[in-house]
C-alpha cells in the first residue's frame, strides 16, 4: 500500500464491551461491543471464556496489522482469518461484520495512546508545563510506534473511511484533542509558551508531526523513540534558530 496521509489522532469514543458469557453450547459467545482495554494476552487454559477471548484478540491484532499494511478496503475477512490461523466462518463467533472489527481496532488504537499519556502525566507529578509537553510527546511516541499495530492502523486508515464508519470515533478523538489543548493552553498562561500562539493550530501541527513518524521513523530501540521526542520537544520550545 502506498503511504496516505496519517489522521490525525484528535478527534473521535465509545462503547463499551459486555463479557462472553458462558454457556453450556461449546460455541464461543459472541462479543457484541468493544473492551476498553487492549487486546491481554491471554494464558492457555481450559475455561472456555479465556478460550473465547484469546481467540477474539487474535483476530483484532491480524486485522489491525492488516488494516495497517494495506488499508481497509482491501483487507478481506478471509484474509484476517488465515493471519489468525483459524477459519474464515469462526471469526462471526466473535464478530459480526469487518466493520464491527474495524470499529473495535480504531478504538483500541487511540485509546491505548490517551492512556499512556495520562499516565506519564499522572506519574510524573509537578513537574513545569514545558516538562509536561515533552512528557505527552515522549508518551504519545512510544505507543505509537512501539505499542502495536492499533495505533498505527488508526492513523493510516481513518482519513480513507466513509463518514458513517468515522463518526463513532469523534468523541475519543476530540477529547484527545482537547487534553492537548489543555496543556498548551496552561504552558501559556504560565509564560512557558508565548501568548501570541494560537492553541488549536499549535496542536494540530504537534500531533500532525508526531504522527506522520509511523511513515519515515525507523525504530531501533526504546533509547531512540526518546531521543526523538526530546528532539521534537527541543523544536517545538526552540526553534530551530541558532542561539
Amino acid at each position: 500500500m502506498n503511504p496516505t496521509r496519517p489522521a490525525l489522532l484528535v478527534s473521535k469514543p465509545n462503547r463499551r464491551v459486555s463479557k462472553p458469557k458462558r454457556s453450556a453450547n461449546p460455541r464461543p459467545a459472541k462479543v457484541s461491543k468493544r473492551k476498553a482495554a487492549a487486546p491481554a494476552k491471554v494464558a492457555a487454559s481450559v475455561d472456555p471464556v479465556s478460550k473465547s477471548e484469546k481467540s477474539r484478540d487474535t483476530i483484532l491484532v491480524a486485522a489491525a496489522r492488516l488494516f495497517r499494511r494495506q488499508g481497509y478496503a482491501a483487507t478481506t475477512l478471509r484474509q484476517i482469518a488465515a493471519m489468525a490461523e483459524i477459519k474464515a466462518g469462526s471469526i462471526y463467533y466473535y464478530f459480526d461484520s469487518k466493520e464491527q472489527i474495524l470499529d473495535e481496532v480504531l478504538h483500541l488504537g487511540l485509546l491505548s495512546v490517551f492512556e499512556a499519556v495520562k499516565k506519564a502525566l499522572k506519574d510524573a507529578g509537578a513537574v513545569s508545563h514545558r516538562r509536561r509537553i515533552g512528557l505527552a510527546i515522549e508518551a504519545h511516541l512510544v505507543a505509537l510506534l512501539e505499542a502495536s499495530d492499533f495505533t498505527s492502523a488508526n492513523i493510516r486508515i481513518y482519513g480513507q473511511l466513509p463518514e458513517t464508519l468515522k463518526k463513532p470515533h469523534r468523541p475519543l478523538r476530540k477529547a484527545y484533542a482537547k487534553y492537548w489543548d489543555h496543556l498548551f493552553l496552561d504552558a501559556r498562561r504560565a509564560g512557558e509558551i508565548r501568548a501570541d500562539i494560537e492553541i488549536v493550530p499549535l496542536r494540530i501541527f504537534v500531533l500532525g508531526a508526531l504522527n506522520w513518524t509511523i511513515e519515515w521513523f525507523s525504530l531501533d530501540s526504546k533509547d531512540a523513540v526518546l531521543k526523538l521526542a526530546r528532539r521534537t520537544e527541543l523544536l517545538i520550545f526552540d526553534g530551530v534558530k541558532k542561539a
